[in-house]
């Protein structure tokens, strides 16, 4: 289920905030200048669907964003339990970076959180299957997909590189509690 749980930066054992309202969720975000919605397929996917039907099923609402925020390409990750390179992908994850444009997220199914590193405050928003979740450029940040690894994403970029990470070398997402899905 989708949720936003707020940290005290220096102090992640108080929490400020857990809630699971989604309308509560989305005025939390935009405030800082991200963003989550909810998308429905154009029409039921197969749980084997290939990346290219997923792009089909969910083209309108990639077509808005690509026309509203100048992204010019989108790729679907998929991660299922058993992948043996998750561990090590996670790992890259979890360290807190930035980007120079948008990390724009929609989960077609499984669960990730993003932690937004604002100000003295860390941020866990948690996307489900549905949720499409923006972490703005610039903001410091970092994913976790839980100790199995269990999601398909699509992915919107403005930079035909893809995903490129600026490591800012703070250890901050070691002190969060982990993301766990089973939780």
């Amino acid at each position: 289920m989708t949720q936003l749980i707020v940290y005290e930066a220096g102090n992640p054992a108080n929490v400020l905030l857990d809630t699971r309202d989604f309308q509560v969720i989305a005025e939390a975000v935009s405030s800082l200048g991200a963003r989550i919605e909810r998308w429905e397929a154009s029409h039921p996917l197969k749980t084997d669907a290939s990346s290219e039907e997923i792009l089909t099923a969910y083209a309108p609402e990639i077509d808005r964003l690509k026309s509203e925020r100048g992204y010019t390409n989108a790729d679907v990750v998929h991660i299922k339990p058993g992948n043996p390179n998750w561990p090590a992908l996670r790992q890259k994850f979890l360290g807190e970076h930035i980007h120079d444009e948008d990390e724009v997220r929609f989960f077609v199914e499984g669960s990730g959180a993003f932690y937004l590193h604002i100000g003295d405050k860390v941020y866990e928003v948690v996307g489900e299957a549905g949720d499409l979740l923006s972490v703005p450029h610039g903001v410091k940040h970092w994913f976790d997909g839980g100790p199995v690894g269990n999601f398909t994403v699509i992915r919107l970029f403005t930079n035909q590189e893809g995903w490129i990470a600026h490591f800012t070398g703070d250890d901050i997402s070691a002190t969060v509690p982990y993301y766990n899905e089973a939780a």
